[in-house]
């Protein structure tokens, strides 16, 4: 990230996507059976976006400054992408149509005493609110409780993403799903360097991945893009056990490039069985100051 520009991201995204589809899956027919290329060529990537062979040519050799939204729209129908993926594209288009500024480095985002407020009403569930990056900003009590694996690292802002690949080992132990949990933290993170390509911190975030972790070095040069949505998360927590949460990540239109994520169990389940638990346990430790404390003071 910190040494990739911009034609370089588009190249490797373009190839990358193309290099997924085979002919059949186009539509298209297979002619031969001895293709040079892996996936789609160039010229059938052309055909069904309905520009011409020259035209897509310079699109993925990292020229998109000139493309409509129609033509990035048939594009992204050609190549098959999903929301994340074409979100994705349409950033990387904008980022050339506007001259590249320098990095910069985002003002301390610290979280408005009212949201805090909010976190602390919400008792039965682990709850947090975070950024793109992966920084962990605020915390419930009980939210404490359930990531104290990733708080260990005395660095603040927390951040999930150094907790995945900087220290595997734990990690695995706490995600039931690591290998996809590593992954979508990867795509997460590309997505938000395809919004924010010039936030400081996320490039030297991506950089120190890169530096020590060859799994991260895999999953980001993937070139696969993710959106921050709900789901369900199943973790092995050292002190209850297993949890099996659904997971709702909800933005916040007051604080952009936040978001609210909220943990969940169903009445009457083990698992909820094990969060209050979890919260017995959290409320029996009366620990004062909080893990974020000295980030947001």
């Amino acid at each position: 990230m910190a040494t990739m520009d911009l034609r370089t991201e588009i190249r490797e995204f373009l190839s990358s996507r193309r290099a997924r589809i085979t002919p059949e899956q186009a539509g298209l027919p297979a002619y031969g059976g001895n293709r040079r290329v892996k996936g789609l060529r160039r010229e059938e990537v052309a055909l069904l976006a309905g520009v011409s062979v020259d035209y897509y040519v310079r699109m993925e050799r990292g020229s998109l400054a000139g493309a409509s939204d129609g033509v990035l729209d048939a594009l992204a129908s050609a190549l098959q992408l999903d929301e994340a993926e074409r979100d994705h594209l349409f950033h990387l288009a904008r980022r050339s149509r506007t001259p590249s500024g320098p990095r910069r480095r985002r003002p301390a985002l610290t979280v408005r005493a009212t949201l805090q407020q909010v976190l602390d009403a919400i008792s039965d569930a682990p709850a947090w609110i975070g950024n793109g990056r992966f920084d962990v900003l605020a915390m419930n009590q009980l939210g404490r409780a359930l990531y104290s694996p990733a708080l260990a690292d005395p660095r603040r802002p927390a951040n999930t993403a150094r907790f995945v690949y900087l220290n595997p080992e734990a990690a695995r132990d706490f995600f039931v799903d690591y290998d996809r949990i590593a992954g979508d933290v990867a795509a997460k993170l590309r997505m938000e360097a395809g919004r924010n390509p010039h936030d400081e911190e996320l490039i030297a975030l991506v950089g120190e991945l890169s530096t020590y972790s060859e799994l991260f070095r895999q999953r980001w040069a993937s070139q696969d893009v993710r959106l921050h949505r709900s789901g369900r998360k199943r973790l092995s927590h050292p002190i209850v056990g297993r949890l099996d949460l659904d997971v709702e990540s909800l933005q916040l239109p007051a604080e952009p490039g936040l978001h609210l994520i909220v943990y969940t169990a169903p009445a009457d389940t083990p698992t909820a069985d094990n969060l209050a638990l979890l919260a017995s346990w959290a409320a029996a430790r009366q620990t004062p100051a909080t893990e974020l404390e000295a980030h947001n003071g």
